[in-house]
C-alpha cells in the first residue's frame, strides 16, 4: 500500500497553530465525551441510586481504569512508535505495529483480567470497601472485567489512528461506543431495574461498538499504513519498542491505582462514608476537568513524534510550549468558575449534599493545581514521544511510592480528612516542578541533536 503524505506533510511542515487546533478540536471533542460520559455515569448512579451505590461504584472505578492502563500501555507504545516510523518513512516496519500491539493486547488482558476476576471482593476491601459499599464496588468491577479485551483493543486501535493524525476519525469512532453508553445506562438502571449492574454491562457495550467500528476503519484499507489488521505475530525489535515506549502509560495507571488506594483508605480511615461520597464527586470533577487536556496531548504525540522522527527537533520544542499555552486557556475559565462558585459543582453529583465551610475550602484546595496540569500533562507525552520514557515513568513511580504513600499515611493522622486534600495538591506542585527540570534537559539534549546534525549533514551533502 502506498503512504498517503498529505496528514504527514501538513504536520511536518504545516503552520504550527492551525495544525494544532486541526488535530487538537476534535481530539479534545473525543475526550471531553469521554469525560462526559463518565462523569454521566456518576450523576446517573448519584441522582438514580444513592450515595451508597455512588460510593462503591468510586472505589471500583480505579481498579477499571487498569483496563485503561493496559489499554495505554499498547496504545501509546504502538502510537508513539508509528508517529517516528511515519517521521521516517520505514513503510516495512510500519506493516508491524499492529500485529505486534495486538499480540500484546491479548497478553495483557489474559495476564490482568483473570486474576482481578477471582479476588474482585479483596480488591475492593483494599481500596477501602465495607458492607453495601463493597457489594456495589464488586458487582461493578467484575463486570467491567469480562469486557477488559474491548476495552484495551479499542483503545489500541484508537490510539494508533490518532497516531498517524486523524484525530476527527478517532474522535468520531470514540463517540460511537460512548454515546451508545450514554444512552443505555438510564435505560438499564431506570427500566430494566439493573441497579449498578446496568451501569456497568452498558459500558461494556458501548466498548464492544468502539472495538468494531476501529476495526472496519482498518480492515477497509483507509489507514497512511498497511496495517495487517488481521494478523497477529512477534516481531522482537517492534514489540519491544511498543512495550518500552508505552511503559510510561501503563506505570501512570498503576501508580494512579497504588494513589487511589492511599488516598481512599486515608479517607475512609479518617472520614464518614459522606466524607468518602464528597470526595469521589469532587474527585470526579477534577477528572472531567483534564478531558481537553487529555485531547490536547492525543495531539501533541503524532506533531511531536512525526517531527522527532524526521529530526525537525526545533519544532518539538515550539510545538510543546505551544500546546502548554493553549492548555492553560483551555482549562483556566473552568477553574475560576469552581473556584468561585465551589458549591454547584459538587451539587451536579450530589443535589443533597450539604456542604461546611471546611467542606468548600478542602474542594478549593483539591482544585488549586490544575493550572499547573497542562504543563504536566504536555511534559508526560513529550517525553515518550521523543524517545525518553523512562523520566516519565521515573516520575509516575516516585510521585506515588515517594510522595502519595507517606504523605497519605501522616498527614491525615494529623490533620484529619483536610489532609488528604491538602497533600494531594503539594504533591502535584512538587512533582510539577521536577518535571520542569527534566523537560529543560530534554530541550538542551535536542538542541544538541541539532547541531550535531548540522554537522552530519554538509558532509553527507
Amino acid at each position: 500500500m502506498k503512504q498517503r503524505p498529505d496528514q504527514k506533510q501538513f504536520i511536518l511542515t504545516g503552520n504550527l497553530t492551525k495544525v494544532m487546533w486541526q488535530l487538537s478540536l476534535p481530539a479534545i471533542f473525543g475526550m471531553v465525551l469521554y469525560g462526559l460520559n463518565a462523569f454521566m455515569d456518576t450523576i446517573y448512579i448519584g441522582q438514580l441510586l444513592n450515595e451508597t451505590a455512588l460510593s462503591g461504584v468510586a472505589l471500583a472505578y480505579p481498579l477499571t481504569s487498569m483496563t485503561l492502563g493496559v489499554g495505554s500501555w499498547v496504545g501509546t507504545g504502538a502510537g508513539n512508535h508509528l508517529s517516528v516510523l511515519l517521521g521516517k518513512n520505514d513503510v516495512d516496519n510500519l506493516k508491524k505495529v499492529l500485529p505486534n500491539a495486538t499480540l500484546l493486547t491479548l497478553l495483557g488482558s489474559l495476564l490482568f483480567a483473570v486474576p482481578c476476576y477471582l479476588f474482585a471482593t479483596p480488591l475492593i476491601q483494599m481500596m477501602g470497601g465495607t458492607g453495601e459499599i463493597l457489594d456495589y464496588g464488586a458487582r461493578y468491577f467484575k463486570i467491567t472485567l469480562l469486557a477488559f479485551p474491548l476495552w484495551v483493543y479499542g483503545l489500541q486501535l484508537n490510539m494508533v489512528i490518532r497516531a498517524e493524525g486523524k484525530m476527527m476519525t478517532a474522535a468520531l469512532f470514540m463517540a460511537s461506543g460512548l454515546l451508545i453508553n450514554l444512552l443505555l445506562t438510564p435505560l438499564t438502571i431506570i427500566y430494566l431495574d439493573m441497579d449498578v449492574d446496568g451501569a456497568a454491562w452498558s459500558t461494556n457495550i458501548g466498548m464492544l461498538v468502539y472495538c468494531v467500528v476501529g476495526h472496519i476503519y482498518f480492515a477497509s484499507g483507509k489507514a497512511s499504513f498497511e496495517p495487517n489488521i488481521n494478523s497477529i505475530f512477534y516481531d522482537k525489535s517492534v514489540f519491544q519498542s511498543i512495550l518500552k515506549l508505552g511503559f510510561p502509560g501503563f506505570i501512570l495507571s498503576l501508580m494512579g491505582l497504588i494513589q487511589a488506594i492511599v488516598v481512599f483508605n486515608a479517607v475512609v480511615n479518617y472520614g464518614t462514608d459522606e466524607d468518602l461520597a464528597f470526595f469521589a464527586a469532587a474527585n470526579r470533577i477534577l477528572l472531567f476537568l483534564m478531558t481537553p487536556l487529555f485531547g490536547l496531548m492525543r495531539a501533541l504525540q503524532p506533531v511531536e513524534g512525526v517531527n522527532f522522527g524526521a529530526g525537525q527537533y526545533s519544532r518539538v520544542k515550539q510545538s510543546f510550549i505551544l500546546f502548554c499555552k493553549t492548555g492553560i486557556w483551555l482549562v483556566l475559565p473552568f477553574w475560576l468558575f469552581l473556584m468561585v462558585f465551589p458549591q454547584l459543582g459538587v451539587q451536579m453529583v450530589l443535589p443533597d449534599k450539604m456542604m461546611s465551610a471546611q467542606d468548600l475550602l478542602n474542594f478549593r484546595v483539591y482544585m488549586a493545581i490544575i493550572p499547573f496540569l497542562p504543563f504536566v500533562f504536555m511534559a508526560l507525552t513529550h517525553l515518550p514521544a521523543i524517545e525518553q520514557p523512562k523520566y516519565a515513568s521515573i516520575i509516575g513511580v516516585a510521585r506515588q511510592l515517594l510522595f502519595y504513600v507517606p504523605v497519605m499515611l501522616l498527614l491525615p493522622k494529623w490533620m484529619g480528612i483536610k489532609g488528604v486534600y491538602y497533600g494531594s495538591t503539594l504533591i502535584d506542585v512538587v512533582v510539577t516542578l521536577w518535571l520542569g527540570y527534566i523537560v529543560y534537559k530534554s530541550f538542551l539534549s535536542l538542541k544538541e541533536d541539532s547541531a550535531l546534525g548540522a554537522k552530519i549533514s554538509p558532509n553527507n551533502s
